[in-house]
């Protein structure tokens, strides 16, 4: 369906990959993994027209409708959200006023004959043909379907667009790329600012009704969900395994080894012909042999081994100073926003909304009433707990986070055992960082014992190795770049009460590795919210859930947790 050939990326004499051809299959559902920085993001800006290559092209039919979700996006305002998730079939509404006025002409001319008369009955034939396949008798129903699934509320439909933070405006250009049922969809990072459910309602579109998909994401268990090839673009070049990213990664280790063999018994024959020119470069008998093994090695393609397979260093907290048996507890805790005036939107308000759980009250209509985020939550956590607090965006699980922090007032009581040490990742922990330093200064700072022998492994695990990339000072780094810095950071200081609020977003699946082991082999408390299941899978033994103003506690891990909902959801669907 499109054919990708002799593509070749390059900048300022950098070439970021060269000369990689290969095709994109009708139903063909693929991961594009490699680590960040190797251009998966340029390629797909380049398979949707966006940018250029250097060299080479992109081929695909003229009716083939391409669809592109990239991770940021420029939104207009003016419309209400059902308007805007509705422009999806702003085309077709163009095509059918576009048949009405050709009707209208073919009734008033009289030049039946003429060339030109024949020539428009054609194109209103062929158009009214492909017009009429497409049902949109029921357009509104599935404009409503999408947004739902995606986390809408259906009193979410007729607020304009300019009062949700930038996740939620993700969510409606989403929304509007599926409604349009394109022929390839192509998806860059889509579940970062989605839910657990949102997640699993993604999957199971993209499995059931879309056709061919090509998605970059971090979230294991999503992309070995829903693809079934993985292309991997690394130093250059790409490999396209018939496998899902599980699979992939086995043979992808195989390949590595075999190539590590080969470059193996290279270096040993170069040395071996190396020396022999050396031993008889002087001898009259030999001046041809050593003239030609002299050729060989001009002529020899050196073997490559890809980037080295970090996925065994390990990250080690600090011992954790003892805390009370009871870190956090509490009793009767609530919070209710005062709705007097409207609020403004998050970026006119300087606040990082990624979650927007922390902001609700922009996402409704201000009116003077009051908003229950949630109310007469009682919990106990242990020391040693680790928990995930997990629900639909907007239900108050940073804002939990925030009262736990004290950053937030709140009705009830909420304690803090004895001697607890908080180590605190919020959404907005990259602008705190120190802007002067570098990022080696950064980390430096807070290193201590062991791990400082093991400052430059630590920082190439989070995508900061060679000294060109340890040198940057903070203030040159991208959103992403900070993120990655302040969660390095502040794993390395000794407390004994984490709390990370969506500490994955902006990492790669090998970096999430290491600190998911870093995590499990903490001795102190964790909370995390995420909506990362894999992530979260063997990390977590409780699960609190947020919905409908309340807190309930799961005890057990996230699928089993997901498990007894998806039980739930149908044993409310019977009752309905």
């Amino acid at each position: 369906m499109i054919s990708v050939d002799g593509l070749t990326v390059e900048f300022g004499g950098t070439t970021l990959f060269s000369d990689i051809s290969f095709q994109i299959n009708e139903k063909d559902r693929i991961a594009l993994m490699g680590k960040n920085g190797a251009g998966k993001s340029t390629l797909l800006k380049i398979l949707a027209g966006v940018r250029q290559p250097t060299r080479g092209k992109v081929s695909a039919p003229k009716d083939c409708v391409i669809a592109y979700l990239p991770q940021h996006l420029m939104t207009e305002d003016g419309r209400t959200v059902f308007e805007e998730a509705s422009q999806a079939f702003a085309h077709l509404h163009a095509m059918e006023a576009e048949i009405e006025a050709m009707n209208k002409e073919l009734a008033e001319r009289t030049d039946y004959e003429s060339d030109s008369y024949m020539e428009l009955i054609e194109k209103v034939s062929s158009m009214s043909e492909k017009f009429y396949a497409i049902d949109l008798t029921h357009f509104e129903e599935d404009v409503e379907k999408a947004l739902l699934g995606l986390g809408f509320e259906r009193t979410d439909f007729d607020k304009p667009t300019s009062s949700f933070s930038g996740g939620w405006r993700m969510r409606i250009e989403l929304a509007k790329l599926l409604l349009q049922n394109p022929d390839v969809l192509l998806l860059d990072e889509p579940t970062n600012h989605l839910d657990i459910e949102s997640i699993q309602w993604l999957e199971e579109f993209l499995i059931n009704s879309a056709k061919a998909v090509i998605v970059i994401s971090h979230d294991r268990k999503f992309v070995d969900s829903i693809t079934t090839r993985t292309i991997e673009v690394t130093m250059g070049r790409i490999y396209d395994y018939k496998a899902t990213y599980s699979h992939y990664l086995e043979l992808r280790k195989e390949r590595r080894e075999q190539q590590q063999k080969q470059y193996e018994e290279q270096q040993k024959m170069i040395q071996e012909t190396k020396d022999f020119i050396e031993r008889f470069k002087g001898t009259y008998s030999k001046t041809l042999q050593v003239q030609s093994r002299v050729k060989m090695l001009e002529k020899l393609e050196i073997i490559e081994v890809d980037e080295e397979d970090t996925s065994r260093l390990r990250l080690k907290f600090p011992p954790s100073p003892r805390s009370g048996n009871y870190p956090v507890i509490m009793e009767g805790v609530g919070k209710t926003y005062e709705r007097t005036l409207p609020v403004p939107p998050c970026e006119e308000r300087g606040q990082d909304c990624s979650d927007n759980s922390q902001v609700l009250p922009h996402r409704e209509d201000l009116g003077g009433s009051a908003h229950i985020v949630f109310q007469n939550v009682s919990l106990t956590i242990e020391r040693g707990d680790k928990v995930a607090f997990v629900g639909r965006n907007g239900e108050g699980k940073s804002t939990l986070v925030k009262c736990i922090m004290n950053e937030l007032e709140h009705d009830g009581t909420l304690t803090l055992g004895h001697n607890v040490q908080i180590g605190y990742f919020a959404q907005n922990q990259a602008s705190l960082l120190d802007e002067n330093l570098t990022v080696f200064q950064t980390i430096d700072d807070v290193a201590k014992g062991d791990v400082r022998n093991k400052i430059r492994d630590l920082l190439g695990a989070f995508m900061f190795g060679g000294p060109e990339e340890s040198m940057k000072k903070v203030k040159v780094l991208s959103g992403g770049e900070r993120t990655r810095l302040a969660l390095l950071k502040l794993l390395l200081e000794p407390v004994n009460l984490l709390i990370l609020d969506e500490p994955t977003n902006h990492l790669d699946i090998k970096t999430k590795d290491i600190l998911k082991q870093a995590l499990v082999d903490f001795d102190g408390t964790l909370i995390v919210v995420s909506h990362d299941r894999d992530f979260l899978d063997g990390l977590v033994t409780k699960v609190y859930e947020f919905g409908n103003q309340r807190v309930r506690e799961h005890l057990c891990g996230i699928y089993e947790f997901l498990e007894t909902k998806k039980m739930e959801n149908l044993q409310e669907l019977e009752r309905k």
